[in-house]
Protein backbone atom coordinates (compact mmCIF):
# COMPACT_ATOMS: atom_id res chain seq x y z
CA UNK A 1 0.00 0.00 0.00
CA UNK A 2 1.50 3.07 -0.99
CA UNK A 3 -0.79 5.69 0.97
CA UNK A 4 0.78 8.68 2.56
CA UNK A 5 -0.24 9.94 6.08
CA UNK A 6 -2.07 13.34 5.19
CA UNK A 7 -1.53 14.92 8.24
CA UNK A 8 2.21 15.32 7.16
CA UNK A 9 3.66 17.72 4.32
CA UNK A 10 6.39 16.87 2.18
CA UNK A 11 9.30 18.04 4.31
CA UNK A 12 7.91 15.51 7.63
CA UNK A 13 6.25 18.72 9.07
CA UNK A 14 2.58 18.26 10.88
CA UNK A 15 0.25 20.05 8.99
CA UNK A 16 -3.86 19.90 9.58
CA UNK A 17 -5.14 18.49 6.55
CA UNK A 18 -6.84 21.40 4.35
CA UNK A 19 -10.40 20.19 3.39
CA UNK A 20 -11.54 23.69 1.80
CA UNK A 21 -12.44 21.74 -1.58
CA UNK A 22 -14.34 18.86 -0.36
CA UNK A 23 -18.00 19.04 -0.30
CA UNK A 24 -20.57 18.93 2.66
CA UNK A 25 -21.70 15.58 3.66
CA UNK A 26 -23.91 14.11 5.99
CA UNK A 27 -21.08 11.57 8.19
CA UNK A 28 -22.22 9.47 11.11
CA UNK A 29 -19.44 7.41 13.04
CA UNK A 30 -20.16 4.75 15.77
CA UNK A 31 -17.69 3.36 18.37
CA UNK A 32 -17.29 1.08 21.19
CA UNK A 33 -15.61 0.05 24.21
CA UNK A 34 -16.40 -2.31 26.97
CA UNK A 35 -15.07 -1.80 31.08
CA UNK A 36 -14.59 -4.59 33.07
CA UNK A 37 -14.98 -4.84 36.39
CA UNK A 38 -15.46 -7.00 39.62
CA UNK A 39 -19.38 -8.25 39.95
CA UNK A 40 -19.93 -6.42 42.92
CA UNK A 41 -19.02 -3.12 41.56
CA UNK A 42 -20.82 -3.52 38.44
CA UNK A 43 -23.89 -4.50 40.79
CA UNK A 44 -23.39 -0.78 42.46
CA UNK A 45 -23.61 1.05 39.37
CA UNK A 46 -26.70 -1.39 37.59
CA UNK A 47 -28.73 -0.43 41.10
CA UNK A 48 -27.46 3.23 41.26
CA UNK A 49 -25.98 2.99 44.90
CA UNK A 50 -22.59 4.19 44.26
CA UNK A 51 -21.42 6.33 46.83
CA UNK A 52 -20.70 9.07 43.68
CA UNK A 53 -23.63 9.30 42.49
CA UNK A 54 -25.07 7.53 38.80
CA UNK A 55 -22.11 6.48 37.17
CA UNK A 56 -23.31 5.80 33.89
CA UNK A 57 -25.64 9.26 33.87
CA UNK A 58 -22.11 11.15 34.82
CA UNK A 59 -20.08 9.08 32.26
CA UNK A 60 -22.97 9.42 29.13
CA UNK A 61 -22.44 13.85 30.17
CA UNK A 62 -18.74 13.15 30.35
CA UNK A 63 -19.06 11.01 26.47
CA UNK A 64 -21.35 13.87 24.87
CA UNK A 65 -18.64 16.83 26.39
CA UNK A 66 -15.59 15.20 25.34
CA UNK A 67 -17.28 14.72 21.49
CA UNK A 68 -17.94 18.13 21.24
CA UNK A 69 -14.31 18.99 22.24
CA UNK A 70 -12.93 15.95 20.39
CA UNK A 71 -10.14 18.77 18.58
CA UNK A 72 -8.89 19.79 22.35
CA UNK A 73 -7.78 16.02 22.64
CA UNK A 74 -6.38 15.08 19.31
CA UNK A 75 -3.83 17.22 17.79
CA UNK A 76 -4.92 18.03 14.23
CA UNK A 77 -8.23 17.31 14.25
CA UNK A 78 -11.08 19.81 12.56
CA UNK A 79 -13.91 21.41 14.97
CA UNK A 80 -16.89 20.44 13.62
CA UNK A 81 -20.03 21.73 14.44
CA UNK A 82 -21.94 17.81 15.86
CA UNK A 83 -25.53 17.75 15.24
CA UNK A 84 -25.93 14.45 17.21
CA UNK A 85 -24.10 12.36 20.14
CA UNK A 86 -25.74 9.74 21.58
CA UNK A 87 -24.15 7.02 24.37
CA UNK A 88 -25.76 3.57 25.13
CA UNK A 89 -24.38 1.29 27.90
CA UNK A 90 -25.47 -2.37 27.56
CA UNK A 91 -24.22 -4.65 30.56
CA UNK A 92 -22.43 -7.68 29.82
CA UNK A 93 -22.70 -10.12 32.17
CA UNK A 94 -21.86 -9.72 35.68
CA UNK A 95 -18.72 -8.01 35.25
CA UNK A 96 -18.73 -5.78 32.22
CA UNK A 97 -19.77 -2.75 30.88
CA UNK A 98 -20.66 -2.24 26.70
CA UNK A 99 -20.50 1.78 25.80
CA UNK A 100 -21.22 2.34 22.52
CA UNK A 101 -21.11 6.06 21.03
CA UNK A 102 -23.07 7.50 17.92
CA UNK A 103 -22.04 10.92 16.66
CA UNK A 104 -23.63 12.88 13.59
CA UNK A 105 -22.50 15.51 11.68
CA UNK A 106 -22.89 17.52 7.86
CA UNK A 107 -19.36 18.43 7.12
CA UNK A 108 -16.08 18.16 5.21
CA UNK A 109 -14.50 15.93 7.41
CA UNK A 110 -15.41 13.12 9.12
CA UNK A 111 -16.59 12.10 12.57
CA UNK A 112 -14.89 8.41 13.88
CA UNK A 113 -12.93 10.44 16.53
CA UNK A 114 -16.19 12.15 17.62
CA UNK A 115 -17.27 8.95 19.12
CA UNK A 116 -13.76 7.29 20.11
CA UNK A 117 -13.05 10.59 21.87
CA UNK A 118 -16.90 10.00 23.41
CA UNK A 119 -16.22 6.14 24.13
CA UNK A 120 -12.73 6.83 25.81
CA UNK A 121 -14.09 9.77 28.04
CA UNK A 122 -17.42 7.53 28.83
CA UNK A 123 -14.79 4.72 30.13
CA UNK A 124 -12.29 6.97 31.87
CA UNK A 125 -15.48 8.57 33.75
CA UNK A 126 -16.35 5.16 35.14
CA UNK A 127 -13.08 3.70 35.83
CA UNK A 128 -12.73 7.11 37.98
CA UNK A 129 -15.55 7.33 39.68
CA UNK A 130 -15.05 3.27 40.67
CA UNK A 131 -11.15 2.91 41.34
CA UNK A 132 -11.95 3.46 44.93
CA UNK A 133 -13.71 0.31 45.30
CA UNK A 134 -12.22 -1.26 42.84
CA UNK A 135 -8.61 -1.51 41.47
CA UNK A 136 -8.92 -4.41 39.07
CA UNK A 137 -10.93 -2.12 36.59
CA UNK A 138 -10.07 -2.68 33.18
CA UNK A 139 -10.34 -0.08 29.79
CA UNK A 140 -10.54 -2.60 26.93
CA UNK A 141 -10.58 -2.81 23.23
CA UNK A 142 -12.02 1.00 22.07
CA UNK A 143 -12.74 0.78 18.39
CA UNK A 144 -14.64 2.21 15.30
CA UNK A 145 -17.71 0.25 14.35
CA UNK A 146 -19.40 2.37 11.76
CA UNK A 147 -18.69 5.09 9.66
CA UNK A 148 -20.75 6.73 6.60
CA UNK A 149 -20.34 9.27 4.16
CA UNK A 150 -17.47 11.41 2.56
CA UNK A 151 -15.30 10.25 -0.08
CA UNK A 152 -14.39 6.65 1.67
CA UNK A 153 -17.63 5.68 1.79
CA UNK A 154 -19.58 3.28 4.35
CA UNK A 155 -17.09 0.86 6.65
CA UNK A 156 -18.83 -1.68 9.08
CA UNK A 157 -16.38 -3.89 11.45
CA UNK A 158 -17.28 -7.05 10.56
CA UNK A 159 -16.17 -8.37 14.00
CA UNK A 160 -19.14 -9.44 16.19
CA UNK A 161 -20.38 -6.80 18.83
CA UNK A 162 -18.79 -8.15 22.86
Amino acid sequence: MSESFSHFDEQGASRMVDVTAKPITERMARARGIVAMQPATLAKIRDRSHSKGDVLEVARLAGIMAAKRTDEWIPLCHSLPLEGVEIAFTILGDDRIAIEATTRVSAKTGVEMESLVAVSACALTIYDMCKAVDRALVIERIELVEKQGGRSGHFLRETPAP
